[in-house]
């Protein structure tokens, strides 16, 4: 897979793909991750990716031009199956969406900043806009570094043991279920007694039940 990301501070998602599982995927050529800065394809002395919007207002959008240079640049070396827009107006991003992106072969990611982008950007050149939640951040950076981690992790032999992904909190619409490790006792706390009995049909049974529990409890919603 590859995953080129356009951002006017690429910095800002170094960090999170230079360590543990990501870096792990990277190093193993399981994924390919490219930072690009959009002020590359600035074409003023200034590196202006930026303006003023159109019948005013607070803030700053940024502009198409530099936008389409950076995704035509991008297209003419290599084939798209999407070009995304981290934007709060998009799909929220869940379980199941990651899955089919994980599936993918390419896809750019385009970050937005300010105010966001020009609205000729989103009509023309993104195929898909995605969300992480009902709130609004400084930049689509980390948006795009959340949506990158959830997809990688899918990947085949991204993580050690391939059938942990498939454990995870809202694979099949559930909650993850309580995980204990040593020591079965601190300070009276005890691990419940199903979990060292080494019958592995009664802790699956219990484990989802105990999934049903709390997705009821905590995210009913999940279950409409």
């Amino acid at each position: 897979m590859r995953i080129d990301i356009i951002s006017v501070v690429p910095e800002l998602m170094e960090s999170a793909f230079n360590h543990s599982i990501l870096k792990r995927a990277i190093n193993k050529n399981l994924v390919q991750v490219n930072l690009i800065n959009l002020r590359n394809y600035a074409t003023d002395k200034h590196k202006s990716v930026d303006d003023y919007a159109f019948g005013g207002g607070a803030g700053m959008v940024l502009m198409i031009e530099p936008i389409a240079a950076c995704i035509n640049d991008l297209k003419s070396k290599n084939t798209y199956d999407e070009v995304i827009y981290m934007s709060p107006d998009g799909e929220l991003l869940t379980q199941k969406l990651s899955n089919q992106l994980s599936l993918l072969q390419n896809f750019i990611i385009l970050c937005g900043h300010y105010k966001g982008v020009d609205e000729r950007v989103r009509q023309h050149l993104i195929t898909k806009e995605i969300s992480i939640g009902d709130y609004v951040l400084s930049g689509g950076e980390l948006a795009a570094a959340v949506l990158s981690d959830s997809v990688i992790r899918l990947l085949p032999g991204v993580l050690n043991d391939e059938t942990s992904a498939l454990s995870d909190s809202f694979q099949d619409g559930l909650i993850a279920p309580p995980v204990y490790t040593r020591p079965a006792e601190f300070n009276g706390y005890k691990v419940p007694d199903i979990l060292l009995s080494g019958h592995t049909a009664n802790i699956e049974k219990w484990r989802h039940e105990q999934s049903l529990l709390r997705t009821k409890e905590r995210r009913p919603n999940l279950n409409q």
